[in-house]
């Protein structure tokens, strides 16, 4: 793993920030994408001075496949070698019904977590199978199993990740590349907060239990990462101990 070329979406906040920390303290070098230049300039800098690896970011949105495709052109070179592809960038917006939903919600959140990851994905996969070695690991959620309520539209998209994540593993076997879904439950990230836009209400989810952290997550990850070449983990859920299931009735609060 040291020495090789990681790129991470959504590397701004969250999973993405912890699995980027966790990677240059293996020694890997980073491509680093987001939306927020001023994260992910805050990031390198963390990362170089701690960890002395080469870090690279990319400031575009993954719903835009021109802006996909215009961003990784200007790192060609670097994106050519790269062998561990994160796709974290995802969302949840409101939480409403369907039938009172926001449209323009549902757009974010398939255009991000659906769209974007397909992008991501098409655009830095014949690298891989070019040198015929890499590892996609795509951020699920609990909710790719089961649907919350009010999340019918997050579940979906998350439902999806899945199942590319399965199609993809099957149209490329023989190609010597892994791949990965990792399904988180509870998480104390900017999650709830970009979900609900109102932190009294978001901090409210994390009430009387102790959630995973991205650092939980972001280890699971590179556990995944680091097995041994003929093995594949296909899924990782992952839960705080205080959740059996997806819904306030499956949470245990002290």
């Amino acid at each position: 793993m040291k020495g090789s070329w990681a790129l991470i979406t959504g590397a701004s906040s969250g999973f993405g920030w912890a699995i980027a920390e966790q990677l240059a303290a293996r020694g890997v070098n980073l491509l680093i994408t987001g939306r927020r230049e001023d994260r992910l300039l805050e990031l390198k800098e963390k990362i170089v001075n701690e960890h002395k690896v080469l870090v690279e970011p990319l400031v575009f949105d993954v719903r835009s496949l021109e802006q996909c495709e215009a961003a990784l052109k200007q790192k060609a070179s670097l994106v050519a070698n790269v062998s561990i592809l994160i796709n974290n960038a995802g969302l949840a917006r409101g939480g409403e019904p369907l039938p009172t939903g926001k449209i323009e919600d549902w757009d974010q959140m398939i255009d991000t977590n659906i769209k974007g990851l397909l992008h991501m994905t098409r655009l830095v996969l014949p690298y891989m199978i070019e040198r015929n070695t890499g590892h996609i690991v795509n951020l699920g959620s609990i909710a790719g199993r089961w649907v919350p309520p009010g999340m019918g539209v997050y579940s979906a998209t998350k439902m999806a990740v899945r199942a590319i994540t399965n199609g993809l593993r099957i149209d490329l076997m023989g190609k010597n590349i892994r791949v990965t879904n990792i399904e988180p439950g509870i998480a104390e990230t900017e999650f709830a907060h970009v979900r609900l836009a109102d932190d009294q209400k978001a901090s409210a989810i994390y009430k009387g239990i102790t959630p995973l952290s991205a650092n939980d997550v972001a280890e699971a990850v590179l556990w995944c990462l680091d097995r041994p070449a003929h093995v594949n983990i296909h899924e990782l859920l992952i839960t705080p101990q205080a959740q059996a299931g997806v819904g306030a009735a499956y949470v245990h609060r002290s």
